[in-house]
């Protein structure tokens, strides 16, 4: 094992806490491996060697098959080594196999995974909050002077999806290179965007509120009820109503009850509840 804080060894108990919900603010590799492994050997220390060189930019979590094979039947894992890459409570890509040092760089940068050394210093962060309106403005100055920092026009859609300018928020994240459209920040403007839009021409939270009194069976209605919430800021009151349409029609509308629910974990800034609905979630689901 690495003395490099961000690797770990994954255990079964743990594994929700340690890599799911972990993965909601970090990026998680997970690295499936077992000792009598030939190409586990040469695979395990470059994985280290990158962990502590993109120094907390993705944590590695090492799990032996051996030891823990209820993760392992969890990952259907069928030889070792096999990595996979949990980002936001979900996997998101893996691979078989011991691939080359130039390589797993590749697979990190692919899903915008960087050294957290090579982020933006500290100081070119406003040293004090400015309110959203002031904010945009602030950061339409300095596109306008910068037009070819990618990086500023990312802050500038985040401000204005605060703002509720969603179809100006949308053009600048569509047009993101690849490195940022994977930022984390950008998917959840893009879960953010996605629940503003589906409040286009939706009845007001009164009108909701009777329709599920009348019919709490009405699935459409309970999920433009949740979104109505999460968008006026009562989080647990749209994780509630989603998780009341998972209970009741997991499939309705291609999963969209599920869907919801995870949209609205990477949106929701609070930690301890997203990990409270994930976990209901989950005992729903298996």
């Amino acid at each position: 094992m690495s003395d490099t804080p961000h690797v770990f060894d994954a255990k079964t108990e743990t594994f929700e806490a340690d890599v799911l919900q972990r993965s909601l603010q970090t990026p998680v590799l997970v690295d499936f491996w077992a000792p009598w492994c030939g190409p586990c050997k040469t695979l395990s220390p470059i994985l280290e060697k990158l962990a502590a060189e993109y120094n907390g930019g993705f944590v590695l979590a090492k799990v032996d098959v051996d030891q823990e094979q209820q993760i392992a039947a969890a990952f259907q894992i069928r030889s070792v080594p096999t990595v996979f890459l949990v980002k936001g409570g979900q996997l998101v890509d893996g691979f078989p196999g011991a691939l080359p040092e130039g390589q797993l760089r590749e697979f990190l940068t692919q899903h915008g995974i960087v050294p957290l050394a090579a982020q933006e210093p500290a100081e070119d962060v406003p040293a004090a909050p400015l309110d959203p309106q002031a904010e945009v403005q602030r950061l339409r100055e300095a596109v306008a002077a910068e037009p070819d920092k990618d990086e500023l026009k990312l802050d500038l859609a985040l401000a204005l999806v605060k703002v509720g300018a969603a179809t100006e928020a949308e053009t600048l994240i569509d047009a993101l290179p690849a490195n940022l459209a994977t930022d984390e920040r950008a998917v959840r403007a893009r879960a953010r965007l996605g629940f503003v839009g589906a409040l286009q021409a939706a009845p007001p939270l009164e009108t909701l509120q009777a329709t599920l009194a009348q019919d709490p069976a009405d699935l459409k209605a309970r999920y433009l009820l949740g979104v109505r919430h999460l968008v006026g800021g009562d989080d647990a009151a749209a994780l509630e109503q989603f998780l009341e349409m998972l209970r009741q029609d997991r499939t309705f509308e291609d999963g969209l009850p599920k869907k919801a629910l995870i949209d609205a974990f990477r949106v929701i800034e609070d930690e301890d509840l997203v990990g409270q609905y994930r976990r209901k979630m989950s005992a729903l689901l298996f």
